[in-house]
């Protein structure tokens, strides 16, 4: 019989490659599609509101090829680009650098979910994320390899992006929303932050911002808070004062456009911009107020007239020309309310969210309430950067709050009152907690014993059942002797001897009184019981037996 030499079947490499490549995790690739493809469904989404709006205008100005360049321009002026408007009447570049807020929206989560979705990749089959410098990476130069193109097309139109800021602005967004995604797909771990925290604060001032568990301290929490407050209540006040001047705002309508596109138009440009108005009323609020151009000035102590303002709805809120009154005086309240909402939040956190340092001395709370305050004007100054800018040259070079006047106004108004309003939070909860019976931690007293009585050296004592114990099967366990020296207690009775003596006669009344009455059962008679005491009475003499001799000597006295 010949022999049967036995090979391995093996795969041929082209197939081991494919195998390799279909199985193998997504790599730069995928980052650099969903980069791109956040880029398109942005400026796809612009395309088609302008397109609607240009079809839908009766006189349009220019062809479908303007309106595509208006709309690669404000896909633009969204990451915060300055636009320069070229066609003026004195024919020198104006530029237009107030972004609306709201459409910053888009572009941010749009490159959120790309980053977060291409970082998990296969996460849905029990496979490895993706590494998060490719993921970044990859979103970011696919946005980018997009944005680039988009910018040449916006310079050959009306409204021209300026280098600059496009070159600053779109890759500052780009890295910040896809660094943020990617950071929420790997569970938003509070390492990056703490690096970033070390090099920036002090030990002791970490945990305000970032707590134990990766979530925010204390301190950005009461940030939050009071900003919320700040801009919430500033679209209070852009509500009441557009109420209060509804005729004008109706007028302004009618000087812009003719026609339900047009108003439709600026009603949507309007809603673009209520973000910034609302941040605009805030800093009324806090003092430092607005600038409607170079000298003009808008505070609650006073308007100053614009000359050379143009026709808009929302401009119309701004409040008459002239000294400020006692009305305009009660927009005080808001940033009052502010630092009481501040406050709230670190005089809760300085009793229940102390962390390591357990409940927090007053002089710790107020600090961290004076710090929290600072970290909300920080935020107030970046919220009034962002909601103005330029819509010109000369006069109207400087349009929209300062931003570092509002940030200075927002930390010493909210200072004060979160201090306040901290301390007084936390002396109310501390009162209700000891209320409630808790003590103090510095003022702990030592627990009192009941005094130790002695005990019989031969007594028996079983042992003490708890709550949380398991009862056994087999009964009760066994008694277990106790030590000559050992104390006893007595819980419940503070007779001493006395009182033992006089359980142990009824014990013995009882115990013959079972002997001699009947079982009401009428079962049979019961054993007595054996009295721990019998054991303790002296041995008695056997007696003698008949078969011994009779002993005559002396006895001992009984």
């Amino acid at each position: 019989m010949a022999g049967v030499i036995q090979t391995t079947v093996r795969r041929s490499m082209p197939a081991s490659l494919l195998l390799r490549v279909r199985h193998r995790s997504p790599g730069l690739a995928n980052g650099l599609v969903a980069g791109a493809l956040a880029a398109g469904l942005g400026l796809a989404a612009f395309t088609v509101l302008v397109m609607l709006l240009w079809v839908s205008s009766p006189y349009p100005d220019s062809g479908p090829g303007g309106a595509l360049h208006v709309a690669a321009a404000l896909w633009l002026l969204a990451h915060g680009a300055e636009l320069v408007r070229v066609d003026t009447l004195s024919g020198a570049p104006a530029p237009m650098g107030v972004p609306p807020l709201l459409l910053a929206v888009v572009p941010v989560w749009l490159l959120h979910r790309a980053a977060r979705d291409t970082a998990e990749g296969g996460a849905r089959d029990n496979a490895p994320l993706m590494p998060g410098r490719i993921a970044w990476a990859g979103v970011v130069l696919g946005y980018l390899a997009v944005a680039a193109p988009a910018a040449l097309y916006a310079a050959g139109g009306a409204l021209r992006p300026s280098w600059a800021w496009t070159a600053l602005c779109v890759p500052l967004v780009a890295f910040v929303a896809a660094g943020a995604g990617v950071w929420t797909a790997y569970g938003r771990p509070s390492g990056p932050l703490e690096q970033v925290l070390g090099a920036v604060l002090p030990r002791s001032a970490r945990h305000l911002v970032l707590g134990p568990d990766g979530r925010p301290g204390v301190a950005a929490r009461a940030a939050a808070a009071g900003a919320t407050v700040l801009v919430a209540g500033g679209a209070v006040l852009l509500t009441v004062s557009l109420g209060w001047h509804l005729g004008e705002t109706r007028r302004t309508f009618g000087r812009l456009t003719e026609g339900w596109s047009g108003w439709l138009a600026v009603l949507l440009l309007c809603v673009t911009l209520l973000p910034n108005a609302a941040v605009w009323a805030a800093a009324y609020a806090l003092g430092p107020g607005f600038l409607l151009g170079t000298d003009v000035a808008v505070t609650p102590l006073g308007a100053q007239a614009a000359p050379l303002l143009p026709p808009f709805p929302l401009l119309a809120a701004v409040p008459d020309p002239g000294a400020g009154t006692a009305l305009h005086g009660t927009v005080a309240a808001l940033p009052l309310t502010a630092g009481v909402v501040v406050g709230w939040f670190v005089g809760r956190g300085s009793v229940s969210g102390g962390g390591r340092f357990g409940i927090w001395t007053p002089g710790r709370t107020a600090g961290a309430a004076a710090f929290a305050a600072g970290l909300c004007g920080l935020l107030m100054a970046l919220l009034a950067g962002l909601a103005g800018g330029p819509l010109g040259t000369a006069a109207l070079a400087r349009f929209g709050p300062v931003w570092w006047q509002v940030g200075l106004a927002t930390a010493v108004w909210l200072g004060p009152a979160a201090a306040a309003t901290a301390l007084t939070v936390r002396a109310w909860r501390l009162r209700g907690a000891y209320g409630r019976g808790e003590r103090r931690p510095d003022r702990v007293a030592a627990r009192r014993r009941r005094p130790a009585l002695p005990r019989p050296a031969l007594r028996e004592r079983l042992p003490r059942g708890t709550w949380f114990q398991r009862k056994r099967a087999g009964g009760s366990p066994a008694p277990e002797p106790a030590a000559a020296d050992e104390p006893y207690l007595l819980l419940d009775d503070d007779g001493g001897l006395d009182a033992l003596r006089t359980d142990a006669a009824a014990l013995r009344t009882d115990a013959a009184a079972l002997r001699t009455d009947a079982d009401p059962l009428g079962l049979g008679p019961r054993s007595a019981p054996t009295s721990p005491l019998k054991d303790l009475a002296p041995p008695r003499d056997p007696e003698p037996a008949d078969d011994l001799p009779e002993d005559t000597g002396p006895r001992p006295p009984a």
